[in-house]
């Protein structure tokens, strides 16, 4: 039996179980194919890995997309969520190669996906407070919000869960640095059933600039003289 000869739910099932790029090479063999990839069914979730999957055409966005994941995991992490006045030139330009890459991205989730369930980002240091913020007021059936070493968030993005995150459920912010223990106490006021994880961030160094940085260091040698 030739696989085109499956019924359209055999198939359905046969690519439920490929990557994103086998689903789009089998899609390139016949058009039968084709509009099995194409269908919505198949598209509930999605998982990349680096922000340069999120460029490529082996996917599909749309109404039917509930979990959704970014995880970066790469050296290259560390050196996007660095603060900016820290990175060299070099480093520099390699970020802002792909600055807006997730947050393009996930405005392009805000406008076809509003039946969004879960999203879950790891290491994504361009994101900002904003780009949260769209997210929850355009998927407002969001269960789960996982944050994880995103440096840019802070706790305009914990104002922005208390004031459009009604179905919010799990809310974790691991690892942000700039979020404060005041704006978690906010989310747990406010929002007392959510399940909140803040692993290290209300503990963690905030970004600062330089000057900041430069007046206390002198203030601690003024109080090792003392």
């Amino acid at each position: 039996m030739h696989i085109t000869q499956l019924n359209r739910d055999c198939l359905l099932h046969l690519f439920s179980f490929l990557d994103k790029n086998s689903r789009k090479n089998l899609a390139k063999t016949c058009h039968k194919l084709l509009e099995v990839f194409q269908d919505p069914l198949l598209w509930s979730l999605l998982n990349f890995h680096s922000p340069v999957e999120l460029k490529k055409d082996n996917f599909l966005l749309g109404p039917a997309l509930k979990y959704l994941s970014i995880c970066w995991y790469s050296e290259r992490v560390k050196v996007c969520n660095i603060e900016d006045w820290m990175k060299n030139s070099f480093q520099k330009d390699f970020c802002n190669r792909h600055e807006n890459t997730v947050s393009d991205f996930l405005l392009d989730v805000c406008n076809r996906c509003p039946n969004l369930l879960s999203l879950t980002l790891s290491g994504c240091g361009h994101v900002t407070d904003d780009c949260i913020l769209q997210v929850l007021k355009n998927c407002p059936n969001l269960k789960s919000l996982k944050l994880e070493n995103c440096v840019r968030i802070t706790d305009h993005t914990l104002e922005a869960v208390t004031l459009h995150g009604g179905s919010l459920r799990t809310l974790h912010v691991d690892f942000c640095r700039n979020v404060t223990q005041a704006g978690l106490e906010r989310v747990r006021q406010k929002c007392p059933s959510v399940m909140l994880r803040a692993e290290r961030s209300a503990n963690m160094i905030p970004d600062s600039k330089p000057e900041k940085k430069l007046m206390l260091e002198k203030a601690s040698r003024r109080l090792v003289q003392l």
